[in-house]
């Protein structure tokens, strides 16, 4: 087991609905509650799982209020006043500095890690190193945030330009950070592989609470201002009435823009490389590589369904129906099935379910979404 890390306290922030994952990921049951790598834990409870050791007392949730009863009994040990429930969805922005402000009330040297709840990371013992040296170097005074290797020119993910070493001998791979790069091209996501200079922006970030909130003011100083007024009022009877009150004004911004990118304009922002495999589960291609092939030929079997038959076959299917499911002479193929909905694609479309998912928006076609 892991010991503590001194003034360390991880948040998860657990938000967004996962489009690309229709009809598997709901409104209503988000990725993040679902079992999607076949290990019998929800990517929440893993993402829980990897923290609670680090951390110097427990891990902080952020999440809607829709999805209130669903975390508390995956997450039973998961004190109340630990569980930050946003009465409506507003970005990154507002959940990691409620959080950072709830903390620093808690601990004025708290040192903040923000992991997303959707994320599946191996193994545990590299990821909880990559941690430690990120806060060791957010104890010098930085934002700390962990950038992953590229496998591909992906043009879903930000990027980070790392520079020279930080020179801090706890955190011996932390570099200095030149610049974030938001979402690019394909050509431009080529050169920044090719060149070598780039890692991708996983949004992991660990920092000194205080730091962190001392930026949000600079730059959004109306989100800040909303946030410390409910942080003060979170540990009394006014949390609600203040919440209800205060949360609806706030701006929508996503970290990246109010934090990151201001900060490291200001030479405050330094990067620890993973060392770990990493995948944010964003699509189905992603589901099909995280699970082994369980069947005849190369058909990778999720849900309660595994009435499915193969013939020459190779790619996913999830299944939460009575049907049988039979995929004869073809590659790569991603079926999900559910009672009210039927998705069929193939691994190389997967990023274009969230396509589907708007076109049903637009069509008022909201039962099924």
């Amino acid at each position: 087991m892991s010991s503590a890390i001194e003034h360390f306290h991880p948040f998860i922030p657990a938000g967004g609905v996962g489009s690309r994952l229709w009809p598997l990921s709901r409104a209503d049951a988000p990725k993040f509650l679902l079992d999607l790598t076949g290990s019998g834990s929800s990517l929440l409870r893993s993402t829980y799982d990897r923290l609670v050791d680090l951390g110097e007392d427990g891990v902080m949730v952020v999440t809607g209020r829709t999805h209130a009863a669903a975390v508390r009994q995956q997450l039973p040990e998961c004190a109340e006043v630990d569980l930050v429930l946003e009465p409506s969805p507003k970005d990154s922005g507002a959940a990691i500095g409620l959080a950072s402000a709830i903390l620093v009330r808690r601990d004025p040297e708290a040192i903040v890690g923000s992991f997303a709840a959707d994320h599946v990371i191996e193994p545990t013992e590299v990821f909880h190193r990559a941690v430690r040296e990120a806060a060791a170097a957010a104890a010098t005074g930085r934002i700390v945030t962990i950038g992953v290797t590229p496998t591909s020119p992906s043009t879903g993910f930000g990027y980070i330009r790392a520079a020279q070493s930080l020179g801090v001998a706890a955190a011996p791979t932390a570099l200095k950070v030149a610049e974030f790069v938001e979402k690019p091209d394909e050509d431009t996501a080529r050169q920044y592989v090719r060149s070598g200079e780039y890692t991708w922006n996983a949004g992991m970030f660990v920092a000194p609470a205080r730091l962190l909130l001392a930026h949000l003011e600079v730059n959004q100083p109306e989100l800040h201002a909303g946030i410390m007024e409910i942080a003060d009022a979170w540990e009394t009877e006014q949390r609600d009435e203040v919440m209800d009150r205060v949360w609806p004004t706030l701006p929508k911004i996503a970290i990246d823009y109010a934090v990151a990118e201001p900060a490291a304009a200001a030479g405050d922002v330094a990067m620890v490389p993973a060392g770990f495999t990493w995948d944010d589960v964003g699509d189905f291609a992603a589901i099909s590589r995280l699970n082994r092939a369980v069947d005849v030929d190369e058909v990778a079997v999720l849900g309660k369904n595994k009435r499915v038959m193969t013939d020459n076959a190779s790619g996913i299917v999830v299944s939460d129906t009575s049907r049988i499911v039979a995929l004869i002479g073809i590659e790569d193929i991603v079926v999900v099935d559910t009672p009210d909905a039927l998705l069929v694609t193939t691994q190389e479309h997967a990023q274009r379910v969230k396509n589907a998912v708007d076109a049903l928006k637009k069509n008022g076609e909201t039962d099924v979404l």
